[in-house]
């Protein structure tokens, strides 16, 4: 059975009669138990239901854009009425978009109960061009925030909650630490989130954790830099930047240099081994870090539990090497009354497959299909069982 970590009586009781799934006994597949195979073969085991997106691109205040895919689910036969239709903001993890398996799963799940799904793409990995000097990182939210204020004014009469995966799932911590209750939001689901980057990026650089992730994970990362460094090389231009960061510090000084000397800067950013050696040499000069330390301290959904102000349910295992069992906040969630842990000896990263031949619905996904309808149909009595 799942451990499930809540200091809100009611909260659990709602989540045992609504969602009962977190109670229930999770067999993972007996041929691929341990977390690391969990984690490699989902991508090829699960089946990828079709999805027809609509796309809609939109500004941001610093000249950018952001790519979201829209399921609207026209055909709803629960929610007719557009303007009501319950609203999924789904978040993908590091380096994914709207193709995901495990975010084309959620959709179907979501059109099942007749809700409609949005996809949020960070800037520059879903086919669309840079139109800025920027990327994303776990620790900005302000293009999450953007995006959560134009769904939202879209539908402003439509219950709305948001689900992340990964890095997605940190970056709606981090921005839910930072708003409390002041978001129109009603509730989200997080799933195989990386409570603390220190411990996550120390785990994966043990020798078969970079091999079998850290150095994927890493070029994946260079090709995103790479197929923009055209851009890049021409308006790489720190002044910008500084414009666009509301926390710049002096130490970036130092980076701003003319376009001509950027291509030996990529060159080494293009040459890091490891997600910490980019991290290091681009995305906190970036967002204005003084030092990677900084960054990732800031990124670390950890240190901003407490404030949360929506009900909250996390879903880890804590034989995730991205995201240790040792580093999940346990004692932290204890100590808001809006968040519930839910954790599970087995799964991996964003894994979680049962079953004999785990082809369609893993543990995950029925975990959020069942809180995402809990709270859909049921949340006002989260709080008064």
């Amino acid at each position: 059975k799942p451990q499930l970590v809540a200091s809100n009586d009611r909260f659990c009781r709602f989540l045992e009669e609504y969602c009962p799934v977190v109670t229930e006994t999770y067999y993972p597949t007996i041929w691929c138990w341990e977390g690391r195979v969990q984690t490699l073969l989902r991508p090829f085991i699960t089946s990828r239901p079709q999805v027809q997106y609509r796309n809609e691109l939109i500004k941001t205040a610093d000249g950018g854009q952001i790519s979201l895919d829209w399921f609207d689910n026209n055909d709803s036969l629960y929610y007719p009425d557009a303007s009501t239709r319950p609203t999924v903001l789904l978040l993908p993890g590091l380096t994914g978009t709207s193709k995901e398996s495990y975010i084309l799963h959620m959709i179907h799940q979501s059109e099942t109960l007749g809700y409609r799904c949005v996809v949020f793409n960070n800037r520059g990995i879903a086919g669309e061009d840079l139109l800025t000097p920027r990327t994303y990182c776990a620790a900005n939210t302000e293009d999450l925030e953007a995006v959560i204020h134009h769904v939202h004014s879209l539908h402003p009469s439509a219950p709305f909650m948001a689900a992340g995966v990964s890095m997605g799932g940190m970056l709606l911590l981090n921005y839910l630490g930072k708003t409390g209750r002041d978001t129109p939001l009603m509730a989200a689901a997080i799933f195989s989130a990386g409570w603390n980057v220190f411990e996550s990026v120390e785990s994966l650089e043990k020798p078969l954790n970079w091999l079998l992730f850290n150095y994927y994970l890493t070029t994946c990362l260079q090709s995103s830099i790479s197929r923009h460094r055209q851009m890049l090389e021409k308006l790489f231009d720190m002044d910008l930047v500084m414009k666009a960061c509301k926390n710049v510090t002096s130490a970036l000084a130092g980076y701003c240099f003319p376009n001509a000397d950027i291509v030996p800067y990529l060159n080494s950013v293009l040459q890091a081994r490891t997600v910490r050696e980019f991290d290091k040499r681009f995305t906190s000069v970036m967002f204005g870090y003084r030092t990677i330390d900084d960054y990732y301290e800031d990124a670390s959904p950890c240190r901003k539990l407490k404030s949360v102000g929506i009900p909250v349910l996390c879903l880890n295992s804590v034989d995730d090497v991205f995201s240790p069992g040792h580093a999940i906040p346990v004692e932290t969630a204890k100590q808001n009354a809006n968040v519930a842990l839910v954790l599970t000896s087995c799964g991996g990263h964003i894994g979680f497959l049962e079953g004999i031949w785990p082809r369609k619905c893993t543990y995950m996904d029925r975990v959020f299909k069942q809180f995402v309808q809990a709270m859909f149909e049921h949340g006002n009595k989260i709080f008064s069982m």
